[in-house]
């Protein structure tokens, strides 16, 4: 069974970091401004996937 939310905020990351990383390569953006982006890319994926798992967890 898939998520989809959470397969929209995956593959929403994996376009962005895709982009923030050619504009890296085209010498569009330095190295610092890469890592910005990205991780603010990461926190936003965090924060998504958190969101969908909220009901989700099962302790035995």
């Amino acid at each position: 069974m898939t998520d989809e939310p959470t397969d929209e905020a995956v593959e929403r990351f994996l376009d962005r970091a895709a982009a923030a990383l050619d504009d890296y390569d085209e010498g569009y953006a330095d190295a610092d401004a890469t890592l910005a982006t990205l991780r603010t890319h990461v926190d936003e994926l965090s924060e998504s996937v958190e969101d969908s798992g909220d009901g989700g967890d099962h302790e035995a």
